[in-house]
């Protein structure tokens, strides 16, 4: 969500600053799918966390975003401020539409070759932008199910999973990690699937989306 930051400051009476965070907090949520610490998002527009929280103080003054007290990821843009960023982006230029869709090719007899006009993208495999985030795989905790470091998972919004699901997941509030859902007894188990990891065990854990598809650059 790049933003023209002189379109920014003449919006909803916020300083430049103020609307860089807005955006910046609905810029990590979309990339992470999961909310920052106030301590990220400090480190990501370079100022200190004395100065962002001060920020946010003001944003939560004017009703544009909430903080639960006592939780590491719970600042939330409001439905006011994601009217206020929706207002911003429609005034930049669109988008690419996608990667054109050729047509079919053959894994097993061959077919006939058919100029497609179509376009490929995310959402057109997937489904609505506001549902559907993608997030980057960093380590090797899941080559049991042909997920690699640098691979790209898809994934569906939601706080909810049932057994064996592959699931994006925060642990303690804090931390984020990919692997397999179990609900046991008394907590969640989280699965990876290499054997070089122990599963995680965690009676605080938020679910975050399900993956629902993997792309990858050969």
């Amino acid at each position: 969500m790049q933003v023209n930051q002189q379109i920014m400051s003449s919006q909803g009476g916020l300083t430049p600053r103020q609307v860089q965070l807005l955006s910046t907090i609905a810029d990590f949520q979309d990339s992470r799918g999961y909310l920052p610490t106030i301590g990220e998002l400090a480190g990501r527009l370079e100022i200190s966390r004395t100065t962002a929280f001060e920020h946010l103080e003001q944003l939560r003054k004017k009703g544009l975003v909430s903080h639960q007290q006592g939780r590491a990821r719970s600042l939330t843009p409001t439905a006011r401020a994601q009217k206020l960023l929706r207002q911003i982006t429609d005034d930049q230029p669109d988008s690419n539409a996608g990667i054109p869709l050729a047509g079919v090719v053959a894994a097993g007899l061959p077919v006939e070759a058919i100029e497609n006009k179509r376009f490929l993208s995310i959402e057109s495999c997937f489904g609505s932008q506001g549902d559907i985030f993608a997030l980057e795989v960093r380590g090797d905790s899941m080559i049991g199910d042909d997920i690699h470091e640098g691979d790209y998972v898809i994934c569906k919004r939601t706080a909810k999973a049932t057994d064996g699901q592959l699931v994006v997941a925060i642990v303690d509030d804090e931390n984020a990690t990919l692997k397999r859902f179990y609900k046991e007894q008394t907590h969640v188990r989280l699965q990876p699937a290499n054997d070089a990891y122990e599963p995680i065990y965690s009676d605080n854990c938020r679910i975050e989306g399900v993956v629902i598809g993997l792309v990858r650059k050969l």
